[in-house]
């Protein structure tokens, strides 16, 4: 079966039926669109309880290749990436489903960064180096990334090392917590470069975006993307979907063909989006819930129709302090059954005054599309406090949300899934404002505080931020040439040696 091709959500000509290795490398389409499937693998779901027993990876690998055809990765090259991509988790079920309270938790957490983000970088990064190792993009790969707290250590644990990629990632100096920040600054691969930005979130994020943009930056240094932008993040983020629809369905009482309902922490929108397009594909998803904190644009979005940028408020929950949602396009694409045209205008209007409004047919379609809650610092708080009370188990303030969202929507019962998407061990000032007495951190992460760190800050400038991705490069590729030449010229010394020798020798033998 060939592999599932792709378009950007914006239309352009030159942006149309685009391979999956070229929306890999790229990203980010070349109109400032985003890459959807042209068209949605329909899946057998008998198919599906034949995966009912394989490993996580095995299932993944028959997953993925629904969207990735042996014309571009044989089956087992992809069963190779995947496997190894998996191999850095700390537990052999990848992403554990565990029944708390009366429903059910899927812990996305026990990757190498702790966060749900390593499912998909993990596999990302193996992507990029098989299609490098190919000859594409000359070998080489600047990923220019922005994150809010755990893409960027995520992104990091999957690229550091990889021959021909640079990767640069921008964080809102101030906005991250400390482990967070430390996770990232205390890797000293030369490879990877850590850019604390003097503003928010959003203004990372446009500036990833403006480089995009930017043609003669963009082809200079060879730009790809890790932000859930990248088609493959999104589509990584399908497997434990079915994962968990398979180990949710394990329960006797839970017949096959069951709809489970998911509620997800969301800020770029990707983590839940990856499970509409499972949906999409035939999956049995009932209700996904999109659950959000103070920043609530999605939760005014699918409740009154209002896509109404606005300032950031400071979260205990900075990985959702998110006033625009990335991923959000692709979905608003679909909603408007794929109209290119009408979906450019929408966003460049957006664009210039951050408001974008649906109404009638189309905002009664979101809604059953999507649900959604919110949940401020008081009640993620006390849904912390609860659930270690209750039940023994802790809560990121992430995950918390999602949880709150189960409660508020009265969907605590077996059929439901709280994703749960980061380790609270992350996140031990907000945590302990709800259980002062913490458990013991992960000695992976409490090792970090005692770790040298490197980072540079810069100026909230998109010219300031390529200037520093060009002159890393530069010295990359630099050091590299004085490397090959010292390698040279010692083997050249070497050479003259064993010359010397071997005149020593004959003028002895004469």
């Amino acid at each position: 079966m060939p592999s599932t091709t792709y378009s950007s959500t914006r239309g352009s000509p030159s942006q149309k039926s685009i391979s999956f290795s070229k929306v890999v490398m790229s990203g980010l389409a070349h109109d400032r669109g985003l890459f959807v499937p042209d068209e949605i693998p329909k899946i057998d779901m008998t198919e599906v309880e034949t995966w009912r027993n394989l490993s996580y990876a095995d299932m993944s690998t028959e997953l993925l290749s629904k969207y990735i055809g042996s014309d571009e990765i044989p089956l087992s090259d992809l069963r190779s990436i995947v496997t190894i991509a998996l191999s850095s988790f700390r537990v052999p079920e990848v992403t554990p489903v565990v029944k708390v309270g009366g429903h059910y938790v899927l812990e996305l957490f026990h990757g190498p960064t702790f966060a749900f983000k390593d499912v998909a970088l993990q596999m990302l990064g193996g992507f990029f180096e098989y299609f490098l190792k190919k000859g594409m993009n000359g070998g080489r790969l600047a990923v220019l990334g922005a994150t809010s707290g755990d893409t960027g250590s995520a992104a990091i644990a999957g690229l550091r090392g990889k021959e021909g990629v640079d990767c640069v990632i921008l964080y809102p100096k101030g906005r991250v917590s400390e482990i967070q920040e430390r996770q990232m600054t205390t890797i000293m691969d030369p490879n990877i470069h850590c850019v604390a930005v003097e503003g928010t979130f959003d203004d990372c994020q446009d500036i990833v975006k403006a480089s995009f943009g930017d043609k003669e930056f963009r082809e200079e240094v060879k730009l790809g993307a890790v932000n859930s932008i990248n088609w493959a993040r999104v589509l990584a983020q399908q497997t434990y979907y079915f994962w968990t629809y398979l180990r949710v369905t394990d329960d006797p009482s839970v017949p096959p063909g069951s709809l489970i309902n998911f509620a997800v922490p969301t800020g770029n929108f990707g983590d839940i989006l990856a499970g509409y397009y499972a949906k999409r594909m035939g999956l049995p998803v009932g209700e996904l819930t999109v659950a959000t904190n103070e920043n609530d644009i999605l939760h005014r979005f699918f409740t009154k129709g209002e896509y109404h940028r606005r300032n950031i408020n400071k979260s205990i929950s900075p990985s959702m302090d998110i006033c625009v949602s990335s991923n959000f396009e692709r979905y608003l694409y679909h909603l408007l059954e794929e109209d290119a045209g009408e979906l450019k205008n929408l966003m460049t209007a957006f664009e210039d005054t951050g408001r974008l409004t649906i109404t009638g047919a189309r905002l009664k379609k979101a809604k059953q599309d999507f649900s959604s809650a919110r949940a401020d610092t008081e009640e993620t708080l006390a849904v912390i406090k609860q659930y270690h009370a209750e039940h023994n188990y802790m809560l990121c303030p992430h995950s918390a949300v999602g949880v709150s969202a189960l409660i508020q929507n009265n969907s605590v019962d077996n059929l439901s899934v709280a994703l749960a998407t980061a380790h609270e061990a992350k996140f031990p000032a907000a945590v302990s404002m709800a259980v002062p007495d913490l458990p013991t951190p992960p000695p992976q992460l409490a090792k970090l505080f005692s770790m040298k760190t490197r980072s540079q800050t810069c100026a909230c400038d998109a010219k300031a931020v390529q200037d520093f991705v060009k002159m890393r490069i530069a010295e990359r590729v630099n050091g590299g040439k004085k490397k090959d030449l010292g390698s040279k010229l010692g083997a050249l010394a070497v050479a003259v040696g064993v010359l010397a020798v071997l005149a020593v020798v004959l003028t002895r033998k004469h």
